[in-house]
């Protein structure tokens, strides 16, 4: 595909949590107040139900409802991407086509864990999104499948979010292709400003964005800062983060998993 020039956005975007009532459900509300919250404080776009929103324990429902109400929540300069993986490739094109008629402006995708034929996978995605940019997700272990940086400059995807943590893969990833190029690891996040790569969508940026920012922008200091948040974030998943946010800014802090 033809990678647009300019992405949806450069800089910040946050992984948003998802918020849950006392008695376990979605907290809508509650979820799309937090984005209107982040997007104040600067951060450039939020992803909606990624590893950090608990995807795994959502319903196609409550998927859908979360990316309309997060949607109706921003500005439209604000832009919403939305996950949409799943175990095969047909359940991931529903989702796709789901997210897309709820408002989502461009969609995250994780390749199948046991998918022979990524190039195929991603080639059903692009032509099932239309116009909507898709991005590649690159967590394997923890969604879907690899994404091989070799594979980049053939795969009909605008961008990619990779959340290894590997500075060496991010130089490579920089290296191989022009597209848009965004870390998901808190521990990268001034590397990844100085490199030039596109931006980061972080889940510590749901606790403290104005960090992130700053740390992009290439201050060390706020890198550093970072840490143990990064840290408390990474050993109790999704729980420590909740923990972060309800400790901030008075947030539920119930999770689904964990």
């Amino acid at each position: 595909m033809t990678i647009p020039s300019e992405p949806l956005w450069r800089g910040v975007a946050a992984a948003l949590v998802t918020l849950f009532d006392t008695d376990g459900g979605v907290d809508h509300a509650a979820t799309a107040a937090h984005a209107q919250r982040l997007a104040a404080a600067g951060v450039r776009a939020v992803l909606v139900a990624g590893s950090t929103g608990e995807a795994d324990a959502l319903t196609d429902t409550e998927r859908v409802t979360l990316v309309t109400a997060v949607r109706h929540a921003l500005p439209a300069s604000v832009p919403v991407l939305a996950g949409a993986g799943g175990a095969w490739t047909g359940e991931v094109l529903a989702r796709v086509g789901a997210v897309i008629q709820a408002g989502a402006d461009a969609v995250l995708v994780a390749p199948p864990r046991r998918t022979a034929d990524v190039a195929g996978c991603y080639a059903a995605v692009a032509a099932c999104a239309g116009g909507t940019p898709v991005l590649a997700y690159h967590f394997p272990g923890v969604a879907g499948g690899a994404v091989p940086v070799e594979a980049l400059p053939g795969l009909p995807v605008a961008g990619i979010k990779d959340s290894t943590g590997d500075a060496e893969r991010l130089l490579r990833e920089l290296a191989a292709w022009d597209g848009w190029t965004y870390v998901g690891s808190s521990a990268l996040v001034t590397l990844a400003g100085v490199l030039g790569a596109t931006g980061a969508i972080l889940a510590v940026a749901n606790a403290y964005p104005e960090e992130c920012l700053a740390a992009f922008d290439g201050d060390g200091a706020a890198q550093r800062r970072l840490l143990d948040a990064h840290l408390a974030a990474k050993a109790d998943f999704p729980r420590g983060l909740k923990a972060l946010l309800a400790e901030r800014f008075g947030t539920p802090a119930g999770a689904r998993m964990g």
